[in-house]
C-alpha cells in the first residue's frame, strides 16, 4: 500500500499535464503578443517618418509655387 500512496493520483497527474499544456500555451501567446506589440511599434514609427516626409515634401511644393507665382516677377525686378 505504500507504493500507492507514492505515486500521484490520476486527478494529480491531470492536474501537472494540464498545468504544463496552460503553461506552454501561455508562453506562446505572450510570444504572438511580443511579436504583434514590435510589429505595432514598427508601424507607427513608418507613420510617423512619413508624416514627416509629408510634410517636407508640402513645404518643397509651397515653396515652389510661391516662387512660380510671384518669385519669377521678384527675381526679375531686383
Amino acid at each position: 500500500m505504500s507504493h500507492h500512496d507514492d505515486e500521484p493520483s490520476f486527478f494529480d497527474q491531470e492536474r501537472q499535464r494540464l498545468t504544463a499544456v496552460i503553461t506552454s500555451e501561455f508562453d506562446d501567446l505572450l510570444t504572438s503578443t511580443n511579436d504583434l506589440n514590435r510589429k505595432l511599434e514598427e508601424v507607427l514609427s513608418m507613420t510617423k517618418e512619413y508624416s514627416t516626409i509629408a510634410e517636407l515634401w508640402g513645404s518643397f511644393y509651397q515653396l515652389m509655387r510661391s516662387y512660380g507665382d510671384g518669385g519669377e516677377e521678384q527675381g526679375a525686378a531686383s
